[in-house]
């Protein structure tokens, strides 16, 4: 399982977006962010909230590094959605330009990595 800041990283990257800018939309210190990465540390609850509504996820994504498992409601399936999308977004650009031949290709050799 990632850390916090790993999946905060890894959505900061996604975004292309720093540790200084998402530091002045939350109102903390980029130091405060270094530190918290360099010692592992979770921020308190409060910052945490403030860090998902900007990078646009859900707390539970940033400290699980999973969405949430309640798939009863409709918008908690439509954010994991997201999620795949936000973290696959250039692979499934790049499969959208490949020739339909090497979309097959590509299926089954994914499909081989799933038994």
């Amino acid at each position: 399982m990632n850390s916090f800041w790993d999946n905060v990283a890894a959505e900061l990257e996604y975004l292309g977006m720093t540790n200084k800018a998402l530091a002045e939309k939350v109102g903390i210190t980029a130091s405060n962010i270094g530190k918290g990465q360099k010692q592992g540390s979770s921020p308190s609850a409060e910052t945490a909230v403030k860090i998902a509504k900007v990078l646009g996820v859900s707390v539970e994504y940033l400290v699980t590094g999973s969405q949430p498992s309640e798939k009863t409601s409709h918008g908690a399936e439509t954010e994991n959605q997201a999620h795949f999308l936000r973290k696959y977004h250039d692979l499934i650009e790049k499969c959208e330009n490949l020739p339909q031949e090497k979309v097959r290709l590509l299926t089954e050799v994914a499909e081989g990595f799933g038994k």
